[in-house]
């Protein structure tokens, strides 16, 4: 018997859905990570080694979980991540993902490889609403992307630096996903075992990838373009090349997938405005750390001189909680929140997202806070206890 959507209130409940709604290499896209998936795992594994510490006999009736980051005042201090493909998992799921967020007061990054082009926004974009960046071989191309963004009304770019090389990531492998630019006939059987989403993905196929208009040497359908974007990014990426990104785009420049704290430096000095501590959801390095395990020492690297925001292992308001506490300004929501889209839709992401609303608040006001402002080192130790 099917599952009533009022029974999908977790990042796992959506996630078993979704995995029965999905092909298997749609599923296993999101779902997987490089090697053995050790850090994929850490993620979620180093927040339920961390402790909470309630207060009790404290005024907590006056509570808000609003929070400033990236130039705007939001409703939580989290933002969806960007997700690349996320359009092929539900017709339509970046447009519901971005009124989503806006109508919970947070914002939304969208991958380099969205479906959405930057000037097709569903609704104009507002203060801490990001373009991700993946700086390519060819840099007027990459400036003509920049300018694009610029034109569209994104005041934040996100830049990806942990993508020098593609990761590992041996479902895709196995799938095929990581050879064929056109599905094969194993792939079309895996589809038409799913039809609800073969219905659904119908109405916009092919697929095209938005950032990709007005490249025709890119193919024809997504997968065929997100292939070539693929192979443009540009390994000798460094710090000169970050100075030339700062000095290109006025706007807010946020650094994703720093795990080091000398790499911190190296940003700094570049003058960007915030850094994403970021393993790239475990899909790059087997074996890096977890993404909130590195997270004191980056912000203690920082120093105040930038924002810090997390991204990896997020399933519940109470991740957010701890990684506030250990010097983060906010958090990044991957996986759970593609799952929620793929599981339901609109109606599942605002579920999940209502739910983690819901676990913050509690959290926060069962540690005797009124404000994220509030959280610091006190409130959370290593360990079960």
């Amino acid at each position: 018997m099917a599952r009533r959507r009022d029974d999908l209130l977790t990042a796992e409940d959506f996630r078993r859905a979704a995995r029965r709604r999905l092909p298997r290499l749609f599923f296993d896209y999101i779902d997987g990570a490089a090697g053995d998936e050790i850090t994929a795992r850490r993620n979620c594994e180093a927040f339920a080694q961390i402790a909470l510490h309630p207060r009790a006999l404290r005024d907590v009736s006056d509570r808000t979980p609003g929070s400033r980051f990236l130039g705007g005042s939001f409703g939580l201090p989290l933002m969806l991540g960007p997700i690349g493909s996320l359009g092929m998992f539900r017709a339509g799921a970046e447009t519901d993902a971005i009124r989503t967020a806006h109508r919970f007061g947070i914002p939304v990054c969208l991958s380099a490889f969205a479906m959405t082009a930057p000037e097709d926004m569903p609704e104009p974009p507002r203060p801490g609403d990001a373009w991700q960046l993946y700086v390519l071989k060819d840099r007027g191309r990459t400036g003509a992307i920049v300018d694009r963004v610029a034109a569209a009304g994104f005041g934040t770019l996100f830049v990806t630096v942990d993508t020098a090389v593609t990761g590992l990531r041996e479902r895709d492998i196995r799938n095929g996903l990581r050879r064929i630019t056109r599905p094969n006939p194993a792939m079309l059987c895996d589809m038409a075992r799913h039809p609800r989403w073969l219905l659904d993905l119908a109405r916009i196929w092919p697929p095209q990838m938005g950032i990709a208009r007005g490249w025709p040497e890119a193919g024809r359908s997504y997968l065929e373009q997100a292939a070539f974007l693929a192979r443009q990014i540009d390994p000798s990426f460094d710090r000169s090349d970050l100075k030339w990104l700062r000095a290109r785009w006025k706007g807010r420049l946020v650094v994703k997938g720093v795990l080091h704290p000398n790499d911190v430096l190296v940003c700094l000095d570049a003058g960007v405005d915030a850094i994403v501590v970021s393993n790239h959801g475990g899909r790059q390095l087997d074996g890096a750390p977890a993404t909130i395990a590195t997270l004191p020492a980056i912000a203690a690297a920082v120093a105040g001189r930038a924002e810090v925001l997390l991204d990896g292992g997020i399933r519940r308001g109470a991740d957010v909680v701890k990684a506030l506490s250990l010097g983060a300004d906010a958090c990044l929501l991957g996986r759970a929140y593609v799952f929620a889209l793929a599981a339901a839709g609109e109606a599942g992401l605002a579920a999940c997202l209502g739910h983690l609303r819901q676990e913050f608040d509690t959290a926060l006001a069962l540690l005797g806070k009124v404000s994220p402002a509030d959280l610091g080192p006190e409130d959370v130790s290593a360990g079960r206890a």
